[in-house]
């Protein structure tokens, strides 16, 4: 499975905007679906996933109520929209995907996009 993720930019504090991921490959049924990112000298956390047929969604407390994850498995897509950004929420966003159910783990992850840079001014 290929990810490339897509929609980040500069932004200032309380817009928006929304990251995509595109899947190719083997992309059969089965893959949960998570976004990750990683702010400068930070670890890589966690802010949401997806599972294969979008009943079970996951959310970073620090983005509940303000970000939404979906996906839509005939286009092999899975979006990120964010709302309200906060200077806080910058950082590189990754899409990344597992077999089997989500998961908030990184590790469990096999497949990693590229990233693409979100950054929010005050």
């Amino acid at each position: 499975v290929q990810l490339q993720a897509s929609g980040g930019g500069l932004v200032q504090a309380g817009g928006s905007l929304r990251l995509s991921c595109a899947a190719s490959g083997r992309t059969e049924s089965g893959y949960a679906m998570g976004w990750f990112r990683q702010a400068p000298g930070k670890e890589r956390e966690f802010v949401s996933a997806i599972s294969w047929g979008g009943s079970g969604i996951y959310y970073a407390d620090s983005v509940k109520g303000r970000f939404t994850i979906s996906r839509d498995n005939v286009k092999n897509m899975v979006y990120l929209q964010m709302n309200s950004l906060k200077p806080e929420d910058t950082a590189v966003y990754y899409c990344a995907a597992k077999r089997g159910p989500p998961s908030t783990f990184a590790y469990e992850y096999g497949y990693w996009g590229q990233g693409t840079q979100v950054t929010v001014s005050s």
